[in-house]
């Protein structure tokens, strides 16, 4: 069986000028990087904003397993199939984060003949975005600390310092640091730590930022520290968001590349939806809806973390509308969570499906909440049965939504297109989107509902820190903001062992942050790692380039 690398590799790109050409861009539209990536030009959607939007279509999925659902992959899948049944349609995806590529994930850029290409580009610093991102995150670090060096004129408590470094990489070394150390010359001695960029708020302001004048501003207003009075300071404070928006001037313009069959992809900003919003930038999704009839995106992870944030903070925030959602699920996902172990996953189980299929009622209970169409994508694979898969599409006629069987990972876009007809049905059907809650509502309440209606849990409990932190976020007038949970993402609940549908729980919030600049309140749920660590085997083991630059072991 061919690797992801060597489907990719035997490919015949065109140029991106030529893939461009196809959704009516013009060479003035946007500013190549090499032959098969390129940049948007700054205000291009401003250039494009009379043309009619198409319909948008959201990519979610059951909670992730070890085994791997596919999501990517069908959402590349669905947007060629599209395109085969005559369609004009554009996908827009995250960028990937180098952490989870040289960690335990591995590359984002879908697998087998539903991919975006080039694929090592793509996975391997790309257009340098996420690079610029940790640059601007780090300026702030040090204008910060150059501030409390110099004197201290804002009053800045050093034991209230909210704000962090940053890395695209894992590495658990960094999480809890001392700084300042070895005399005066070097600052003021202090505890730090470091996030990995994809956490970062400045990724989360560049996915919902509209335009560059809204970056600065958004830039301007985070908070990196409480004065001994326990005002916030910000970085406009330290005047350091003029510089930070003049760093990532670039970083904010689209990134278009190409599937394998040459659809135009969009894939930009890149925040992880188990400690942020989940979603790419909002100027990608609005750059999609503009070029196609019909614009795919995908959210992170599960329904209930990637899903509910497209809903309620990107969509709020951006004024999108989408027409219906796609729900991923696999035989091997809904056996895990019926209880098999990993490592029987390939053996037929009928009865597991039965006991696991009760994740995926959730999910679709859930997405009807926000008053969508939905489509259940069953990713095959060779091992699935007849009968497994048989359980499944039962389940979806009896719940009243879509169901097709997507074989995108080894037909590519001819095997989507059941799904890709599926999905079309769904957006002939009239679709009623609604939020989840009412921002304005407090922040106790906020979290409650999110608990109760899409985590199944009981009620919540706030430990005292996060108890203290809500009266800080209220008395700065900061709390009538939408909520962003960092949780596990492999159980409805806080606790990633609950499998299934867990009932009889609560939700523990340890900790409240508020991300001021991207206009979110974060909730943080469980043992969430905004710095995550390596694997005992990080998949960097297996990557390796030869003297011709052919790089092998990426997948």
């Amino acid at each position: 069986m061919k690797t992801d690398i060597q489907i990719a590799n035997e490919t015949k790109m065109l140029p991106i000028a030529e893939v461009l050409q196809k959704v009516g861009l013009s060479d003035d539209d946007f500013d190549t990087y090499g032959k098969y990536k390129a940049k948007a030009v700054n205000n291009l959607y401003e250039k494009l904003k009379d043309k009619k939007d198409g319909k948008l279509v959201l990519v979610t999925a059951v909670n992730p397993t070890p085994a791997g659902e596919g999501k990517t992959t069908t959402t590349i899948g669905l947007a060629q199939g599209l395109n085969k049944l005559g369609e004009k349609s554009v996908v827009a995806l995250r960028e990937p984060s180098l952490g989870p590529c040289m960690g335990i994930k591995g590359g984002a850029a879908g697998g087998g003949y539903s991919q975006v290409v080039p694929m090592e580009d793509i996975n391997l610093h790309f257009t340098g975005d996420l690079h610029a991102i940790t640059v601007a995150n780090n300026l702030l670090s040090a204008m910060l600390d150059n501030h409390i060096h110099q004197g201290n004129s804002l009053n800045i408590d050093t034991r209230d310092i909210v704000w962090k470094r940053t890395l695209d990489m894992n590495d658990r070394a960094l999480r809890d640091i001392t700084i300042g150390l070895g005399g005066k010359i070097n600052g003021i001695p202090r505890e730090d730590g470091f996030m990995i960029t994809v956490a970062s708020e400045i990724m989360a302001i560049l996915c919902l930022a509209s335009d560059l004048e809204d970056l600065k501003e958004r830039l301007g207003k985070i908070i990196v520290a409480y004065d001994k009075e326990q005002n916030p300071i910000t970085a406009k404070d330290l005047k350091a968001h003029k510089a930070m928006a003049a760093l990532l001037k670039d970083a904010i313009n689209p990134n278009f590349v190409q599937t394998l069959e040459h659809t135009p992809a969009i894939i930009h900003g890149g925040p992880f939806a188990n400690i942020a919003h989940g979603c790419n930038s909002v100027q990608a999704t609005k750059l999609a809806l503009k070029l196609s009839d019909i614009a795919i995106t995908e959210a992170g992870f599960g329904a209930d973390l990637g899903a509910e944030k497209f809903f309620d903070i990107k969509c709020r925030m951006a004024n999108l509308k989408p027409d219906a959602v796609v729900l991923v699920a696999t035989v091997r996902s809904l056996k895990f969570n019926g209880g098999v172990a990993k490592e029987n996953l390939k053996e037929a189980n009928v009865e597991a499906v039965k006991k696991g299929i009760v994740n995926l009622e959730k999910h679709i209970e859930n997405i009807k909440k926000f008053g969508l169409p939905i489509v259940v994508s069953l990713n095959a694979f060779t091992e699935d049965t007849e009968e497994e898969q048989e359980v499944i599409r039962k389940k979806c006629e009896s719940l009243g939504v879509g169901f097709a069987l997507s074989k995108a990972w080894s037909e590519g876009g001819e095997g989507a297109k059941e799904l890709a007809l599926e999905v079309k049905k769904a957006l002939e059907k009239p679709a009623d989107f609604k939020l989840l809650y009412d921002e304005n509502k407090s922040i106790e309440e906020k979290i409650n509902i999110i608990a109760k209606e899409i985590y199944g849990a009981d009620g919540v409990e706030f430990l005292p820190k996060a108890k203290l932190e809500i009266k800080k976020i209220e008395s700065i007038n900061l709390d009538k903001m939408p909520i962003c949970v960092a949780k596990t993402p492999y159980s409805f609940s806080d606790n990633p062992n609950l499998l299934g549908r867990p009932e009889g729980f609560k939700i523990t919030i340890k900790e409240i942050r508020v991300s001021a600049g991207a206009g979110f309140i974060v909730a943080l749920a469980g043992d969430v790692m905004t710095m995550p660590g390596l694997p005992k085997t990080p998949a960097a083991e297996n990557i390796d380039i030869d003297k011709d630059g052919n790089i092998t072991g990426l997948f």
